[in-house]
């Protein structure tokens, strides 16, 4: 019994680490080939994504949960609400930072802004995958082949989602090193997640509503409170139309995925 239990465990372990570096390193490809000169308009296609991840498809899953649906709008509530507070707190720091520097920062006002989202998404993104992990662990604990598929889902539609991360963080101001670094740490959950689905497994599975409600709270939070605030500044027809057309193709590839992921 030993040997089986200490070779799920490492399966659990090897498919976490590698579901997390491979989407991680995947969207980084992607973000930093063809979207690093167009970061500010690709901000669309990640409010698309983030928007359609948490209400297309986490929430929708928590509540189809036997979680009590009051408990779950509770937890929506207070992670808005910590996500304005954690948001006020970004604002004190880096107006304290700065106030004596002697320096206006008028011209760099819309990327102190953007700053604001790039740690707020990395809260999220981390808790999503702590819930991945779980999932994982759930999955090769039933069985070794559900494991892999359920691996090879959450690959899926992460690097989408990674795309949108990086994206928020581009856009914030982080390097390119800086933005892959604190992605692959938030991607590193999902082993925390795995480690907590093998050993309480049934406690573990009683959390993940109620943790995938919080992490969108987070991400509708960032799309609607920081980034459309944004998009909302370029008001001609000519930026619009690219706007409403990256939302719709973000939206469209979480749906897609989303859907091929549960045919399997």
């Amino acid at each position: 019994m030993g040997p089986k239990i200490n070779s799920t465990l490492v399966s659990i372990l090897l498919a976490t680490t590698i579901a997390g570096l491979f989407s991680i390193t995947a969207a980084a490809i992607f973000s930093f080939a063809l979207l690093s000169k167009m970061v500010e308009r690709m901000v669309s296609l990640s409010v698309g994504i983030m928007l359609a991840t948490s209400l297309l498809h986490a929430l929708p899953e928590a509540f189809e949960s036997k979680a009590d649906s009051h408990t779950l709008f509770a937890i929506l509530l207070g992670g808005l609400l910590a996500f304005f507070v954690l948001e006020k707190f970004a604002i004190l720091r880096h107006s304290h930072h700065h106030e004596d520097d002697g320096h206006g920062h008028h011209h760099g006002h819309d990327k102190k802004e953007a700053g604001k989202a790039g740690w707020m998404i990395l809260v999220g993104d981390g808790l999503h995958n702590f819930t991945d992990g779980i999932l994982i662990a759930a999955a090769f604990l039933a069985d070794p082949h559900l494991g892999l598929i359920t691996g090879l889902a959450i690959i899926v539609h992460e690097i989408p989602q990674e795309i949108g991360d990086f994206i928020v963080l581009l856009n914030a101001g982080f390097s390119r090193t800086r933005a892959y670094v604190y992605n692959l740490i938030c991607s590193l959950m999902a082993v925390l997640g795995g480690l907590l689905g093998y050993f309480t497994l049934e406690r573990g599975m009683e959390w993940i509503p109620y943790v995938l409600v919080f992490a969108s709270s987070g991400f509708i939070y960032i799309a609607v409170s920081d980034l459309m605030p944004q998009m909302q500044r370029r008001a001609t027809l000519r930026e619009t139309i690219p706007q409403i057309l990256l939302i719709g193709a973000g939206v469209a590839i979480v749906l897609f995925l989303t859907r091929h992921a549960h045919q399997h």
